[in-house]
């Protein structure tokens, strides 16, 4: 098991093209951790934005009456990705992955996959 402080270095590691990554609790919009993030991406302020994104799904998928699980959530910006992975599992609930990518130098497949691992791995 990994702590927030080891699976944000794995974040940052293991990403080609990473930018900043974040361990964040959407129900109060706080990050328990972060890592890299520049002038332009303030990871704190990211990271609350991304918290009403995550809740505005939820309450769709709700509404619809989906008895679905969201796994992911792609932003697609016009030089970056910005991935958000929920965590599941007991020691997650309520908790979010978050990592920006340089779109030109990352492989958005291997993130994906890299952020499943980090995930499977967090302990909290």
């Amino acid at each position: 098991m990994a702590s927030v402080e080891v699976s944000l270095k794995e974040m940052i590691n293991s990403a080609e093209g990473a930018i900043g990554a974040a361990v964040v609790d959407y129900t109060t919009g706080m990050a328990l951790g972060t890592l890299g993030g520049n002038k332009d991406l303030d990871l704190a302020i990211a990271a609350a934005g991304n918290t009403d994104v995550i809740r505005a799904k939820v309450r769709t998928l709700e509404h619809l009456g989906l008895k679905e699980r969201i796994e992911d959530i792609l932003i697609t910006l016009d030089k970056q990705y910005h991935l958000i992975r929920l965590i599941t599992g007991r020691s997650g609930n309520g908790l979010f992955l978050y990592l920006v990518l340089d779109k030109k130098r990352s492989n958005l497949a291997m993130a994906r996959h890299q952020l499943r691992r980090v995930e499977e791995q967090l302990e909290v």
